[in-house]
């Protein structure tokens, strides 16, 4: 760990960048990176993939894999200007770390592998930065591979994203190198002439700014060095998306990418501030931070690392004030401050000490237990209900059942479990009581697999795994009586309890009424808590198939008592079997949960999308047209039905479809399905 010092780490807001390379899985952008990090010289060799050298992919499983499973933060100074930068993961399995460094940076470099061309991902990635209010930029990766058609690509990239995707350079001389086409007007290049783009760029840059478009008019072209403000503003309101040529692999196009990214990228007071909210609920006034360093702190943390041996690590951005060692910060609406004791720049693995950082700062503060994603940390008492607007998370709706493998380690469970989720806001984990199940959903079977992995690797912990029980319920369809005696003599004291009960169905979703209308002390008032308690425990383990009983009104309306021999235990198991009696009575069923599900996928898909779900006892509720030829699908669908449905989905979308699952109501099952359930539950029962 190495520190800087005060003087020497001083930087004013305007002379920061912060963006985030996002793209697909495979487009190149860790080793973009190592590229820009070589050329600004914060490392003396840039590293590969391949051999587990780079700086953002430095976690064991990342070198495994060959991929980016986390965001990884960098940085890197040219000239006078510091650089943060983020390298994200290509997988939308992982779009807890995407979403979120997102939301840390002014600029969202989508990087698009030159051979491949768009893929899904780059479209999602595209939609939520622009959901977020980012400044956007198209870097082309990969110019030098053969396959690759340059021009085809960019018309492509228009014809997908609008006109206003303008190339900033362009290839030449066979995509050996790139030419700057915005301060250049003269040239040629792979494209053809330089003069067309630059004359594209200014047109489409001077439409902002009426002062610029009389100019261009009367002078027929306006000196590129003029238009450095009315550029930032085509690019925070989209009207502008530069696209840039590079070659992450030959270096073509890195130096010039660099000087974009320190000339034309938005400094922390050009981009769009984040929806800071104050207040909670519909009472909450939207109000954006201000990048200036003497105002008071607020700052966001946008993603937790958890070390086995370093600790926990919170990386934020400031967005006001500035923050330093020895600083009180609150978290939230927490009461008492915490002392800052160590605050860093984070390059990959590597911690770098320092005293201070201010607005547009991407840093660390390590140790912190309290600490938690999304949590606003701030000096002053008025800002302890200052949040961001929540961000447009996938659900995770793929869920594994698991439990230690090693009885006695539950408590350990759930305090690893509890890291990971602190880690990624795509995982939860839950405790369904009614089938006393520990579950852990995440985004997919690769998410869910490489979260175990780490477990594994990380914390040297295994689970075993199981998918979910439905969580069934039973009910009745009719009304029924019943009464039970319960009678022991053992020699002294005995047990005598006698009670008369009526049961009745109650409309979907009521749950369950208790009624006392015993007359004349047939049952002493103090035992009736003891018939209740009896009927509840029935109740929790169902009559026919083992689930709990639920939309069921019980009445007690007679019994008997002994003046000596009754007592609570007689009338708990009174009760209990009087309950069960009458539910045989009462045509007694079993209900299963049903899904709402909300199905995103390629217009050509949903056929076959409708058609799979029919066979699953689904049913369609609507369908609506989504953007870029894309629909949505309602449906309502048996819980028991999805399983697996994830693998269906990419299989029958090529990998572009997405859902969403929530729980809508419960239904009668079919009764093929009520029988089996039944019968399963007498072969156990007699086990």
């Amino acid at each position: 760990m190495t520190t800087l010092s005060g003087t020497a780490f001083s930087i004013a807001p305007e002379n920061i960048r912060t963006l985030a390379l996002t793209g697909a899985a495979g487009s190149g952008k860790t080793t973009l990176a190592e590229a820009l990090l070589q050329q600004a010289g914060a490392i003396a060799t840039a590293g590969t993939v391949e051999r587990g050298s780079t700086v953002s992919d430095h976690d064991p499983l990342e070198i495994k894999s060959q991929h980016s499973l986390q965001s990884a933060l960098m940085h890197m100074q040219r000239g006078d200007t510091r650089i943060h930068m983020i390298d994200t993961p290509g997988l939308p399995d992982f779009a807890g770390q995407i979403l979120p460094a997102l939301e840390a940076v002014e600029t969202a470099a989508i990087v698009i592998d030159a051979a491949k061309g768009i893929e899904p991902m780059t479209v999602r990635l595209m939609q939520y930065a622009a959901q977020c209010n980012l400044d956007r930029v198209i870097i082309v990766n990969k110019i030098d591979a053969a396959e690759a058609d340059l021009p085809d690509l960019l018309q492509q990239i228009q014809q997908t994203f609008g006109k206003e995707c303008l190339p900033l350079n362009l290839p030449d001389a066979g995509a050996s190198k790139v030419v700057d086409c915005f301060f250049n007007r003269d040239g040629h290049s792979d494209f053809g002439a330089v003069a067309d783009a630059h004359r594209a760029l200014v047109e489409q840059v001077v439409e902002v700014d009426s002062d610029f478009v009389e100019r261009y008019l009367n002078e027929g072209d306006v000196d590129a060095s003029e238009l450095h403000a009315p550029l930032e503003r085509a690019m925070r309101e989209g009207h502008l998306i530069p696209v840039c040529f590079v070659s992450a692999r030959t270096g073509a196009g890195v130096a010039e990418l660099l000087d974009i990214i320190v000339k034309m990228l938005p400094n922390p007071s050009e981009g769009n501030p984040p929806d800071f909210l104050r207040g909670e609920g519909d009472a909450a006034v939207p109000e954006h931070a201000t990048p200036d360093p003497a105002a008071h702190v607020l700052a966001q943390v946008f993603k937790i690392s958890i070390d086995p041996y370093v600790g926990k690590l919170a990386m934020l951005r400031v967005h006001q004030g500035t923050i330093r060692r020895d600083s009180q910060l609150y978290i939230g609406d927490g009461r008492k401050p915490f002392k800052v004791g160590h605050l860093f720049l984070v390059q990959g693995k590597e911690h770098i000490e320092v005293p201070q950082v201010g607005p547009g700062d991407l840093c660390a503060i390590g140790k912190v237990d309290e600490l938690h994603y999304d949590a606003v940390l701030h000096d002053a008492a008025e800002d302890a209900h200052m949040h961001l607007a929540p961000l447009p998370f996938p659900v995770p709706v793929y869920g594994v059942a698991i439990s230690p493998k090693r009885r006695g380690d539950e408590q350990r469970m759930w305090e690893i479990m509890g890291k990971l989720v602190a880690e990624d806001p795509c995982l939860r984990i839950e405790h369904v009581a009614t089938t006393n199940e520990t579950i852990i959903y995440g985004l997919s079977e690769l998410h869910m697999r490489l979260m175990f992995d780490r477990m594994r690797e990380v914390y040297k912990f295994e689970v075993d795994t199981r998918p979910p029980r439905i969580a069934y319920r039973e009910t009745i369809t009719q009304g029924s009586q019943a009464q039970y005696r319960h009678k022991k003599q053992t020699g002294g004291a005995g047990q005598f309890g006698e009670v008369h009960l009526r049961i009745e169905p109650l409309p979907r979703g009521a749950g369950f009424e208790f009624a006392d209308e015993v007359k004349g002390g047939a049952i002493p008032y103090q035992f009736i808590p003891a018939v209740e308690k009896g009927v509840r425990e029935a109740l929790a383990t169902g009559a026919i198939a083992g689930y709990p009983v639920v939309d069921v009104r019980v009445v007690v309306h007679d019994g008997k008592h002994h003046p000596v021999d009754s007592k609570e235990i007689a009338f708990v198991t009174a009760g209990r079997k009087a309950f069960l009696e009458a539910m045989r009575a009462a045509r007694a069923v079993v209900l299963e949960p049903i899904a709402k599900m909300q199905i995103t996928a390629p217009e050509n898909a949903v056929g076959a999308i409708t058609g799979d779900l029919s066979t699953r006892r689904g049913m369609v509720t609507g369908t609506d047209a989504a953007n870029l030829g894309n629909m949505v699908v309602q449906a309502q669908v048996p819980l028991a039905e999805i399983a697996g449905y994830q693998a269906r989905l990419h299989a029958m979308t090529a990998g572009q479809g997405t859902y969403s699952v929530s729980l809508s109501h419960y239904e009668i099952v079919p009764p093929n399905v009520q029988q089996q359930l039944v019968s399963e539950y007498k072969v156990q029962d007699e086990d």
